[in-house]
């Protein structure tokens, strides 16, 4: 009975207070404290006190059980997406993390450059390549479902690649790491969605989101630089294996299943669209990345990049064909989405350029070792963790087309330095490196947040696995094609000038979108 109920029953008793006034039901005085209507009025004041205290008392235990659970609900939450952030940035780190040890690889293995090259890129090439079937599977069978199984294959390749003696296993593991991640990067991003249902939620999210790549790439530098210094690179794939099996046995606990949908409501694979996609991208990934070895005219290259334009441009006819494409066509019409991806490949891309050029010439030219190499990247670490730390209130306040527009000016910024420095050996680092490793990631953080923010934003939830295979298509492809159409402009500082012109080209183009 509630507080009122039990107002409401004794005002049903004639009883008008307990202050001594007249009980009208009996016609007696109550404050004589004689007779029967005295005596069941002070019963019937006593128990509505008593269910009344009881009431409250039961009201209170209620409110502590709702608070605690709801209490309960945001710490997982928290901890869910803390769980996803280390399991993209641990992708991303995967990717970048032989950047710094790639000189010692090759001396080991005895590998020219372009082999190097390949090594390094071939993550990417299978991790780009499947992502969209990888977005696909994650919104058929749900997030945690699709996540589980590509941790299993991210983290049995991880654990065989250190125990590799060639180049031949040691590349095939890299290829084996780029399938497992690309099912479970879109997986993830369908399993934040699952997380924050609310789209206001999730939009902050996506801005943390964003920033998280860069800063896996950048750990990727500085501890692989650390673990091959201190070990050997091989002990650099011990970070993959660690956070791969701590994600399996946590998600259970801290990631929601997917909700429940009908056989009417599951997406058909698209097998052919998977298979052209994949064919098409890894092909022409594959001889741009030869371009640092062979002219754009040899067989080596042409044969593989336009075997890759024909199985894409056969993949854009079949999807128009398709009742249930792999990519619709109206996802990419969107103008903001659209900004967002070129957002995130091109600042992918100048990050990854200055990454690995900045590295091998640190080694090579000025006889860095790994150790004092990551050192240099600090800087560039401590810039970009203060800059997450903006992030979000600027996309709230500013919204997430002004800010991606003022991380890429920032960026271009940072980029036009590092170029007019050419990473020569009698530049100083203080003041001839310093500034661009500073500005570079303040505009990179800014800039991938709020691309993050546009190319998610009015997503179904239907289309969150999609969405997340897309952003990783996009920061994927960014490395490989624009990186690999840089180093044939003859040298680090004529790159680091034509991606500086890029990057202000966006920015402008930015600001012009509403």
């Amino acid at each position: 009975m509630t507080a009122r109920s039990a107002d409401e029953g004794t005002e049903g008793c004639g009883v008008e207070g307990g202050d001594g006034s007249r009980d009208e039901g009996s016609g007696t005085d109550r404050s004589s404290g004689t007779g029967q209507g005295a005596t069941a009025a002070r019963d019937t004041g006593a128990d509505t006190r008593h269910r009344t205290h009881a009431h409250a008392h039961a009201h209170t235990h209620t409110y502590d059980r709702t608070s605690t659970s709801t209490s309960t609900s945001v710490r997982r939450v928290r901890a869910g997406f803390v769980l996803l952030g280390a399991v993209q940035m641990t992708l991303v780190f995967t990717l970048a993390s032989l950047a710094v040890p790639l000189p010692r690889i090759g001396v080991e293995l005895g590998l020219d450059r372009s082999r190097l090259i390949l090594l390094s890129a071939a993550y990417g090439l299978t991790f780009a390549g499947l992502l969209l079937l990888g977005g696909r599977l994650a919104d058929r069978f749900g997030g945690r479902r699709t996540l589980t199984a590509g941790l299993l294959l991210f983290g049995a390749a991880s654990a065989l690649a250190p125990l590799t003696q060639g180049y031949g296993g040691l590349l095939a593991a890299r290829f084996g790491q780029g399938t497992g991640a690309a099912l479970v990067a879109p997986a993830a991003m369908a399993a934040l969605r699952d997380l924050f249902p609310a789209p206001g939620a999730y939009g902050r999210a996506m801005g943390t989101w964003g920033g998280l790549s860069v800063l896996g790439a950048t750990a990727g530098n500085l501890l692989s630089g650390v673990i091959a210094a201190a070990s050997s690179w091989r002990g650099t794939f011990a970070v993959p294996v660690a956070v791969a099996v701590a994600a399996l046995l946590l998600a259970p606990r801290l990631l929601p299943p997917a909700p429940r949908t009908g056989a009417a409501g599951r997406r058909s694979l698209d097998l052919p669209g998977a298979l052209l996609a994949t064919g098409g991208i890894v092909l022409a990934s594959y001889g741009l990345v030869l371009t640092d070895a062979h002219p754009w005219a040899s067989a080596p290259v042409l044969v593989p990049l336009l075997a890759g334009a024909a199985l894409l441009t056969a993949f854009g006819a079949v999807e128009r064909r398709t009742a249930d494409p792999l990519l619709p066509p109206d996802f990419l019409r969107d103008r903001r989405r659209a900004l967002g991806l070129a957002a995130i490949g091109l600042t992918a891309a100048g990050t990854a350029t200055v990454f690995v050029l900045l590295s091998l010439a640190l080694q090579r030219e000025r006889g860095w070792d790994e150790l004092r190499t990551s050192a240099a990247f600090v800087p560039f670490a401590v810039a970009l963790l203060g800059a997450g730390r903006l992030t979000g209130p600027l996309i709230a306040r500013y919204g997430p087309g002004r800010v991606t527009s003022a991380g890429l000016g920032t960026a271009a910024v940072g980029l036009g330095l590092l170029a007019a420095t050419g990473f020569g050996t009698s530049v100083p680092y203080a003041y001839g490196l310093l500034p661009g490793l500073v500005l570079l990631p303040l505009g990179g953080a800014l800039s991938f947040s709020g691309a993050a923010v546009l190319a998610t934003e009015g997503v179904p939830a239907h289309r969150a696995g999609l969405a997340g295979g897309v952003l990783n298509t996009a920061m994927e492809l960014g490395p490989t094609v624009v990186f690999a159409a840089l180093l044939t402009l003859g040298g680090d500082a004529a790159a680091l000038a034509a991606a500086t012109v890029l990057f202000a080209a966006l920015a402008v183009t930015a600001t012009r979108t509403k």
